[in-house]
């Protein structure tokens, strides 16, 4: 189990994290979301220890870090750190050893990844002559491949086309069945809510929000209305009951103010719009971000914060 207990950060002037806490047992993903600027970033280095919290502790399994603990760790950084003129199998070997791995022991692993990714055929390539996806699927096996028990994962789709992301996504919940705890740091929602068994909602330094996927739906209701329709949708906007309206090509989705509002609304929208379909839906973990960031703002600008 890793916790982070009520950790605080400060740059110059500028607070970053302010009393962020949470904890992550074994066999769990804990999306870690928020804006950018955010502090989550901030957290994550102090998890690591790369950055010591001005208050606050940081507990693995009930003790502090110690080079012990640093090599249980492994740690997928948003800004690529691999050296480009490197061979890709003696980069990856490298770096197992300096998490204290055998080299033979760190070559048959590497071998075995870059199986997995569709990079074995690659091994002996310089790691400048790659895509930014493959670099990105490179740096995710150097975090890996000590076998660790926490991995966290900073932005881990980034330049990653829609396949290998199907791939990732994959990966990252063999991890959690393999009885890792991961911490998955992502802008991509979609991602976070499918993955991820809780969720720490950041900003501007605090916790907004922190809870199971479930019970968010469940605190946040089923306020969702999906239109499918021909016609001009700029109609919706106008309509009372409707808070956000996202088009898409072919529908929209609407926030309503009310549930309650919904046979009235599909009354009115028959009359004006070619309805093919619609249907209540639960709110997306996206509508859950931006509606719980938007109304903290005023807060957060109120109080100095920005």
């Amino acid at each position: 189990m890793v916790e982070a207990l009520h950790l605080r950060k400060t740059f110059t002037r500028s607070l970053a994290v302010d009393d962020v806490s949470f904890r992550l047992c074994k066999g769990e993903i804990l999306g870690l979301i928020g804006p950018n600027g955010a502090g989550k970033t901030t957290t994550i280095r102090m998890v690591l220890n790369i950055l010591k919290p001005d208050a606050g502790e940081v507990l693995y399994h009930g003790t502090p870090f110690s080079e012990q603990v640093r090599n249980t760790l492994g740690y997928l950084p948003e800004e690529r750190g691999l050296y480009r003129k490197s061979r890709i199998l003696d980069t990856i070997i490298y770096f197992g050893q300096l998490r204290g791995m055998q080299k033979p022991l760190a070559h048959q692993q590497a071998l075995k990844w870059l199986k997995s990714f569709g990079l074995e055929d690659q091994s002996k390539r310089k790691i400048e002559e790659l895509s930014k996806g493959n670099q990105q699927k490179v740096q995710f096996i150097v975090a890996v491949l000590h076998d660790p028990w926490l991995v966290v994962l900073d932005e881990p789709f980034s330049g990653l086309d829609p396949l290998n992301q199907v791939l990732m996504q994959e990966t990252i919940t063999g991890l959690r069945n393999a009885g890792k705890a991961v911490i998955l740091s992502t802008h991509q929602m979609d991602y976070a809510e499918k993955l991820s068994d809780t969720i720490c909602l950041v900003n501007e330094g605090k916790v907004l929000l922190r809870g199971t996927v479930p019970e968010l739906k469940k605190r946040y209701g089923a306020n969702t209305l999906r239109l499918e329709f021909s016609g001009d949708g700029s109609v919706l906007t106008t309509l009372p009951g409707i808070k956000r309206v996202t088009m898409f090509p072919s529908g929209a989705e609407c926030e309503l103010l009310d549930e309650g509002t919904t046979g009235t609304l599909l009354g009115i929208l028959s009359q004006k719009l070619n309805l093919r379909k619609f249907e209540l839906m639960e709110p997306t973990l996206q509508s859950i971000f931006l509606d719980v960031v938007h109304k903290e703002a005023p807060f957060a600008r109120h109080n100095g914060l920005r």
